[in-house]
């Protein structure tokens, strides 16, 4: 728009005359209103200034600043209607009260948003609809949650808190900024307890999360939207599941010095992540007692946890298309873990061998590999060794220092201790000496097992382990067009799970049969098969080599080794109720190893989390639902402390959190007042006179 100053001087003095023209591209219809409905506002808003059109001319003449406030308002909409978004009345009262309260008219921005920037600011656009902030508050708020992690929007109701908020994480959901929306409410606005109330649990919550459900029907398709609720990428849900994604309390958690009760667990100790290494834990949340469910995948490897759990899945389509894992909860994958015959949901194995500390052990790990196979410890005779490959006997002399195998007849060995000159007949033989130590010495074959201290040591200590018992008593087995699979076979129970937990801790998997003793065909050893034996399938990563006995690791590669260790979910069961809790972890992708190497998680990485109604948390479930904060997320807490709905003497968790968090880097607080209603104008009087009563009587 282009001013013209007028060749008359006002008749009253400090009076002001502006003068300017509406580009002809603009229809005056535009700027002043369907029967001139725009002017009317300006003028009411304006009563002291006198405003007048003629064709695309308009003039203004009145107090000097109130002339400028008009002229700078028509030069607003001018910048709004060249975008091509249409003048309304509402916006224009709204621009009038952006330039009031910048307080300038004289074309100067005065460190603030204009009314065009803040009108033109589109979020959304949906079925025909454009989603924008529609005062400078707003748009600030907007502006905040894009420039921080973790926004509170806290004003009184009508403000569009909430609506913006999920506006924004559908925007950074179809931008794939995050891989998921979680919409949350704590369901206590009428003070009722949800047991109580008549229905299904789904009935009791729904009238507390419909406006939540209604917004969405605005933003998204709402054909789309129970495809995208069905697969995880959009929950609503009340706030009391937020913090229900737990395990029972005696669950077994891996830590760096072994398995722990996941109800021992306290902020600060230390369990493993995905990636083999330590993590500490952030949070931990006792639950009480809630439904609980088996999860087993097809190796047998099992675990417990709620219905609201989560775990990281991905489908075969996933991966043909190279989409990243999913995040769901254990109730959304019952009743769907089958694509036609194959296992839906695949489950994330370690990517590196768990890094436990190094523990000193008294025997070289592979000689203890080799002994646990095919030796002979029960103490009744000297230490023996069977083997058919002389190789294995070189490399057992080499790793037992003061040892020599002195071959007795056939694939037998007696393991001697090296006499030096001047030696006593009663010294003991160091075979003997070190199982004594370890608690081997008299074990048979039915009830061998590998200590602790080589459970829970290095990767190199395990791997050393393994190879001695797979060199002795394990072996390739090679097929027709498909990878190498590697067979181990021993007649202990607990060998059988300690070799099960030396794979898994490495990145593999293992599976196990039983061939029962009954009734099996003898072989070429004397007597009869008195014990059960125990048959473990393996596959191990591509760089963990499983033998060292050269006939047997030359098949192995000559086969393509042992191809993808691979977890499926085979079945989800119910399993009771019990006492439970859940825990955060500060690894990056929020995995932690729980029984049988299992990996899941309980923290929403790449999520935009939206708590609603925040006012009617208390502080501690305000600390719970922050604290589930993953990375790449953000959150968006919106509420109004003026409708608290809490039990009497119970104070407001948003009211607490801004005492708490004010001036934290990357957490930013937006307070809208009445100026920022968008419902109906009464909304705002009606909250301007509550805020006048209460300021009155002191509250």
């Amino acid at each position: 728009m282009t001013q013209t100053p007028t060749a008359r001087t006002p008749a009253v003095p400090g009076q002001a005359r502006a003068h300017f023209t509406v580009p002809a591209k603009h229809p005056m219809v535009t700027v002043l209103g369907s029967g001139d409905a725009l002017l009317r506002v300006i003028e009411r808003a304006f009563p002291a200034t006198d405003i007048h059109v003629r064709g695309n001319q308009v003039s203004a003449v009145g107090e000097a600043a109130e002339v400028a406030l008009v002229q700078r308002l028509f030069d607003e909409m001018m910048l709004v209607l060249r975008t091509g978004q249409p003048m309304t009345e509402d916006a224009v009262e709204r621009s009038i009260a952006m330039l009031r309260a910048n307080g300038t008219g004289d074309g100067s921005r005065g460190g603030e948003e204009t009314p065009a920037e803040v009108l033109t600011q589109n979020i959304l656009s949906s079925r025909g609809r454009t989603i924008r902030p529609k005062t400078l508050n707003q748009k600030r708020y907007v502006d905040a949650i894009d420039k921080n992690t973790i926004v509170f929007g806290i004003g009184p109701a009508g403000t569009g808190k909430t609506y913006l908020a999920m506006a924004k994480a559908v925007q950074a959901l179809q931008s794939k900024q995050v891989n998921r929306i979680i919409l949350t409410r704590p369901a206590v606005e009428a003070g009722e307890r949800l047991g109580f109330l008549p229905g299904s649990l789904f009935d009791k919550i729904d009238p507390y999360l419909r406006p939540l459900y209604d917004a969405l029907h605005d933003m998204i398709d709402p054909d789309s939207i129970p495809r995208l609720m069905a697969a995880g990428t959009i929950e609503v849900a009340p706030l009391a599941y937020m913090r229900g994604r737990a395990q029972p309390v005696f669950t077994k958690v891996l830590t760096p010095d072994g398995w722990r009760r996941m109800g021992d667990l306290r902020v600060g100790d230390l369990v493993v992540g995905s990636n083999g290494e330590p993590t500490p834990v952030l949070g931990v949340y006792p639950q009480g007692e809630k439904d609980i469910y088996r999860v087993t995948a097809q190796d047998g490897s099992w675990t417990l946890c709620c219905g609201e759990h989560l775990w990281t899945v991905r489908t075969a389509s996933d991966r043909r298309r190279d989409k990243p894992w999913r995040v769901l909860e254990t109730k959304e994958m019952i009743g769907n873990l089958r694509a036609a015959h194959a296992r839906r949901y695949e489950l994330p194995t370690l990517t590196a061998p768990v890094a436990f500390p190094a523990r000193t052990v008294p025997m070289d790990p592979y000689a203890l590999g080799l002994l646990l196979g095919d030796g002979c410890v029960t103490g009744s005779t000297t230490p023996s060794f069977s083997t058919e490959d002389e190789e294995l006997v070189r490399a057992l002399e080499d790793a037992l220092p003061g040892v020599v195998a002195r071959h007795k007849r056939g694939p037998d060995y007696v393991l001697n201790r090296v006499k030096s000159p001047g030696d006593v007949v009663t010294l003991a033989n160091p075979v003997t000496q070190v199982m004594r130590e370890l608690d081997l010495l008299g074990s048979r074959s039915h009830s061998k097992f590998v200590p602790d201290d080589y459970l829970f040591n290095t990767a190199e200590v395990r791997l050393a382990v393994l190879q001695g018992l797979l060199d002795s008593d394990g072996g390739p087995v090679t097929q027709r067009d498909r990878t190498c699979r590697i067979q181990y076979s021993t007649s202990s129970i607990i060998l059988r799970d300690d070799v099960i937990a030396l794979v898994q801790s490495l990145g593999g998997v293992a599976y196990t049969r039983r061939r029962r003793a009954e009734g099996r065909a003898q072989g070429s050893a004397l007597g009869i098969h008195r014990f059960d034996s125990h048959v473990v399938e393996i596959r191990l990563p591509d760089d963990v080599e499983p033998f060292r006995l050269a006939r047997k690791r030359d098949t192995y590669r000559a086969a393509g080794g042992g191809g993808r260790p691979m977890r499926f979910i085979d079945s989800i069961e119910p399993a009771g109720r019990e006492e439970a809790v859940c825990i955060q972890v500060a690894a990056e992708d929020s995995l932690y190893v729980t029984q049988d190497y299992l990996l899941t998680h309980n923290t929403l990485n790449e999520a935009f989390v939206v708590l609603d109604e925040a006012q009617n948390t208390t502080p501690e479930q305000m600390k719970m639902f922050l604290t589930r904060l993953g990375f790449d997320s953000k959150i968006v807490v919106t509420g109004d402390v003026t409708q608290v709905d809490l039990p009497g003497g119970t104070k407001s968790g948003l009211r607490q959190v801004q005492e708490i968090l004010e001036g934290v880097p990357d957490i930013h607080f937006s307070r809208l007042t009445s100026e920022d209603v968008v419902r109906h104008k009464l909304v705002g009087r009606i909250v301007d006179a509550y805020e006048q009563y209460d300021s009155h009587n002191g509250k």
